[in-house]
């Protein structure tokens, strides 16, 4: 996977002096015209959208920053950059409608996590709005919980027992448990594993249970296990299942509760969009595997910077003893592929030469 850049270049325009590109490999996944460098403390910034596919006016870069997230949150895009200052900002798309004409016109502002502390805003959270839920309850729950004002329907679920619907599929599945469900399943829990895999294969699953986690605690309500085994066990499905919510709601009506609340925020944020244009190229940005919290730009830096011209196995030995051998294996193919390394020999032989240097490169 291609490295995504944060690129600030010199415009020379009078009004918007700055151009800002989100970028990963030659493409750009948005391109804007911007009237400082940074934020700081004027609050905002309000920018442009330019063409991603071509610019306007000829430009000077000034920086070139690798991206560790990019993020939506309805109509929020949050950046987090691979540096110790001014790495956290988040852009907001808004649409006006025109007080003398029909139609719509777009605002952008930049804004910085010091900014958002600063001002007095209201509370207001990303997910405004609570739009009709279709909502699919699975034909073997016994007792299913009802939800007012929803589509609801029966049908046979491939897994959970209730799921959010709407085009192409299904948009979010749910797993309910009660206390005595749950501790019947730990006598399984190789099926148990199973089931909660195929859940969390979704991108939006949770299992919710009927009950608190001090349930699971207290020796009066356990007939089989002990506290400290119930407490394993429900440590274990977290551990092994980490893209799984899970969780402990109380009871029927406040799990029933939590549910509807999750269903509807998900579906508020899928209607909330950002522009289609950048919505589309966020949407296709990933991380390089699962490189999260700026390891991999860490070892990137580290390569380049502490590295002489020439290395081999035994100076990545030496400097990088207690790395991740997978995400330095990922680093060293990614900086070839980029042409600022270049390999020789293979096996124990190998080694490495480089053809940039990162501070220029970057």
């Amino acid at each position: 996977m291609e490295t995504t850049y944060w690129i600030l270049e010199a415009t020379g325009h009078e009004k918007f002096p700055y151009r800002l590109r989100i970028t990963r490999g030659e493409e750009n996944l948005l391109c804007l015209r911007v009237q400082d460098r940074w934020p700081g403390t004027k609050g905002h910034i309000f920018c442009l959208r330019e063409d991603p596919q071509g610019s306007l006016y000829p430009a000077k870069e000034l920086e070139r920053v690798p991206i560790i997230s990019l993020k939506r949150y309805g109509k929020r895009l949050a950046v987090v950059l691979d540096r110790t200052i001014n790495k956290r900002c988040e852009f907001l798309f808004l649409k006006k409608k025109y007080k003398q004409k029909e139609g719509e016109y777009e605002q952008i502002f930049w804004r910085t996590r010091t900014n958002l502390i600063q001002r007095k805003i209201k509370v207001k959270l990303t997910t405004q709005g609570s739009p009709r839920l279709h909502i699919i309850i699975d034909k073997n729950e016994r007792y299913p919980w009802n939800f007012p004002n929803c589509t609801v329907e029966r049908k046979n679920l491939p897994v959970g027992d209730y799921a959010l619907f709407s085009e192409p599929g299904l948009r979010a599945v749910v797993e309910r448990k009660t206390f005595e469900n749950l501790l019947g399943e730990f006598g399984r829990m190789p099926l148990l594993h199973q089931t909660l895999g195929e859940l969390e294969a979704y991108r939006y699953a949770a299992l919710v249970i009927e009950a608190n986690y001090s349930d699971f605690l207290n020796p009066a309500k356990l007939r089989f296990y002990s506290p400290a085994f119930t407490a394993r066990a429900l440590a274990e499905l977290q551990a092994l299942h980490p893209d799984l919510i899970i969780t402990f709601a109380g009871n029927r009506k406040l799990a029933r509760e939590w549910t509807l609340r999750f269903f509807s925020a998900i579906m508020a944020h899928d209607e909330d969009r950002l522009p289609a244009a950048v919505n589309e190229a966020v949407n296709k940005y990933e991380l390089p595997l699962d490189f999260k919290g700026g390891s991999y730009f860490e070892l990137r830096e580290k390569v380049m910077k502490e590295l002489p011209t020439e290395f081999g196995k035994k100076d990545l030995a030496q400097l990088f003893s207690e790395a991740d051998l997978k995400i330095l294996k990922r680093v060293l193919t990614d900086l070839e592929k980029e042409g600022l390394l270049t390999s020789t020999r293979a096996g124990r032989q190998k080694y490495w030469v480089k053809t940039h240097n990162l501070e220029k490169s970057d």
